[in-house]
Formats: structure tokens, C-alpha cells, sequence
């Protein structure tokens, strides 16, 4: 791992275990912001969930909120450690989008100064939301899954035409000595 990376990951997950933790031991002021989100997303999210994980999803806001927190912890501390670094940045850039839509929606403030500060943490998220996912894509340098999984295949494919092509060289060298051989054996009847 290069510095930078041990660097820019603690760094960029800082915010996510603070407000994590934060989340989780006082969810209450969080609440009537997350109010709005939860009552569209819930209902959306337990009609596409498997059963068996859509009972499973809180009901009330405030232990959504909890629950935020927890994946946000875990989340960060993934991505800190690097421990399931790219999971720990993807889970935190699907935490963030519901997050900054419920928690910076300037488009709906009248006062121009609120505005302005909403808009200003709206486009903080989005910049927190570019870093995350480059850092789910960041493989430090060496291939990813799908690219070795494509060029293993390509590496297999080639394989197989080369010891197609010295099989087929290989049939023809011991059919040209099986003619000569025959060759042979009938030139030697004759003589004998």
C-alpha cells in the first residue's frame, strides 16, 4: 500500500465512524430529517427484498437511523483498516446517497443564506460520494477479479489454439514417418 492510500483512506472514512457512532447513540435529532426518506424507501426497499430480508428491516425511523450508523461504522472501519476496503466504500456510497438527500435538501429551503449552506453540504456529500467510489474501484496497482477472470480466459483460449496447432504438427511429423516407414517396408518386400 502506497502512503497516500494508508492516508487518504482513514481520512476519508474519519467522517463516516464519527457520525456512525454518532447516529447510533442519539438517533432522536437525525429523525425528523430521515422522517421523509425512510417513509419513501422503506416500503420501495421491502417490496424488492427476498422475505426472509425484508422482515428483517427496522420499522421506525430511529432505529433506521441506528442502523445507518452501524453500516457507516463498519463501513469506515473497512475501509480505514483496509479489511474489505472496496466493500467498505461501496456500502458507504449507498449510505451517503439517502443520507445527503434527506439530510441537505436546499431545494427546499426558502432562506437564501440556509440555502446556500445546504447547498454547500449537498455538494460536500458529492465530492465525499467521488472519493468512495474510487476508492471501491481502487485495486492498489494490481488487476481486478473481472479483469484477471477475462484474461485468464483469453491466456486459456491462446493456450489451447498453440497445443491445438503443435498437436496438429506433431500428427503430421508421425503421419509423414508412418509414410516413410511404410515406404520402407514395402520397398524391403520387394527386395526380399
Amino acid at each position: 500500500m502506497t502512503v497516500v492510500r494508508a492516508l487518504a483512506r482513514p481520512l476519508l472514512s474519519m467522517i463516516f465512524v464519527v457520525q456512525g457512532a454518532n447516529s447510533i447513540r442519539n438517533p432522536e435529532p437525525l429523525v425528523p430529517k430521515a422522517q421523509p426518506v425512510t417513509d419513501r424507501l422503506v416500503p420501495m426497499v421491502k417490496k424488492v427484498a427476498p422475505p426472509q430480508l425484508g422482515d428483517r428491516i427496522p420499522e421506525t425511523t430511529v432505529n433506521l437511523v441506528r442502523l445507518n450508523g452501524a453500516v457507516q461504522v463498519l463501513g469506515g472501519l473497512a475501509l480505514a483498516t483496509g479489511k474489505g476496503r472496496r466493500l467498505g466504500a461501496a456500502v458507504l456510497a449507498t449510505t451517503l446517497v439517502p443520507v445527503t438527500v434527506a439530510g441537505h435538501p436546499f431545494w427546499q429551503v426558502k432562506d437564501k443564506e440556509t440555502r446556500a449552506v445546504q447547498r454547500i453540504q449537498f455538494m460536500k456529500n458529492l465530492g465525499l460520494l467521488g472519493g468512495l467510489l474510487l476508492a471501491a474501484v481502487d485495486t492498489e496497482g494490481q488487476p481486478g477479479l473481472a479483469w484477471r477472470a477475462s484474461h485468464g480466459a483469453k491466456a486459456a483460449k491462446r493456450e489451447t489454439k498453440r497445443g491445438a496447432k503443435a498437436a496438429k504438427r506433431e500428427a503430421k511429423q508421425f503421419a509423414h514417418e508412418a509414410k516413410q516407414a511404410a515406404k520402407l517396408a514395402k520397398a524391403e518386400l520387394h527386395i526380399g
